[in-house]
């Protein structure tokens, strides 16, 4: 309700851009996962899991879980904030579970290749990703199970979920951008196309920065 009266006030211009910008990024998406799914052929190898699992979970999964509460963008903007919260829940969960066959496929990939773990930028950081993605979602529970904590307002749980949330997508987004420059990627993807490549995680990072900071400063400003 809140979001909906500042998206009112709102210039006309504004909101249309940041509509734009919202059913882009489901394209986006959409387009970038199946894009890495056909290069990967998922199955043809112990490691095509590996890109194919990440990419459903951060580019697909993650962010239409948060397109969900957008103004613009929701695919079910006119249900209730509670069924929103649902179907974040499932596809938050979805997320997670790829994000761990992901992660165990290139780590499994690497012991049988007698190869070294974690020793690039996108290793390490995939790693902690991961595990940041798995605290977050425990993190998450006393939101659905509210009497877990005492002395906590749902309100403020709600602000940290989404400010550590939205770290948790940028610490994805980045980790698919340093995936972009693995040599399984460039060898088959280089020029303009590498560079359309890269441009997917990040303006879908940017429009979900715009979102989640946007529905915080509206807050911040009807509260004073």
């Amino acid at each position: 309700m809140v979001l909906n009266k500042e998206t009112e006030s709102e210039p006309w211009v504004y909101s249309h851009i940041r509509t734009a910008f919202a059913v882009l990024t489901h394209f986006i998406c959409v387009g970038f996962t199946v894009f890495i799914t056909v290069l990967s052929r998922p199955g043809s190898s112990l490691f095509s899991w590996h890109p194919f699992f990440m990419t459903l979970s951060f580019s697909f999964f993650m962010t239409e879980a948060i397109l969900l509460f957008s103004p613009q963008g929701s695919l079910i903007r006119k249900f209730p904030h509670k069924t929103k919260g649902r179907v974040h829940w499932i596809l938050q969960s979805a997320c997670l579970c790829c994000a761990i066959l992901g992660v165990t496929a290139i780590i499994y990939n690497k012991y049988l290749n007698d190869k070294p773990h974690f020793t690039s930028w996108h290793g390490l950081l995939g790693v902690i990703t991961v595990f940041v993605v798995v605290w977050q979602s425990l993190a998450a529970v006393p939101l659905i199970y509210h009497s877990l904590v005492k002395g906590w307002s749902l309100a403020k749980l709600k602000r940290y979920h989404a400010a550590s949330g939205l770290v948790t997508y940028l610490l994805g987004s980045i980790s698919l951008l340093f995936g972009l420059n693995s040599t399984w990627f460039t060898a088959s993807v280089s020029g303009y196309a590498w560079y359309l490549s890269a441009l997917c995680p990040a303006l879908t990072a940017l429009v979900v920065m715009n979102q989640v900071t946007g529905a915080y400063m509206a807050r911040k400003r009807l509260q004073s």
